[in-house]
């Protein structure tokens, strides 16, 4: 049977406390705002030829903007 001291790890760990290099935020380059979805998605699907549905969108997005920058 196994016993405490031949199942610790290899790596011990470190006996100070732990510290934060840095914090921040980032935006990835492919960021598409919400107000800009419908254009976009309709460009990337080929699909401009369904302007209906495409005002449709527009105005969901529009309605579920949780925040304006």
């Amino acid at each position: 049977m196994a016993t405490v001291e031949k199942i610790q790890p290899v790596n011990p760990r470190g006996k100070g406390v732990a510290s934060i290099l840095a914090i921040g935020t980032t935006n990835p380059n492919n960021v598409v705002y919400q107000a800009d979805y419908p254009d976009y998605y309709f460009n990337i699907t080929n699909s401009e030829d369904k302007p209906k549905l495409k005002e449709k969108f527009k105005r969901i997005c529009k309605k579920n903007i949780t925040f304006k920058l």
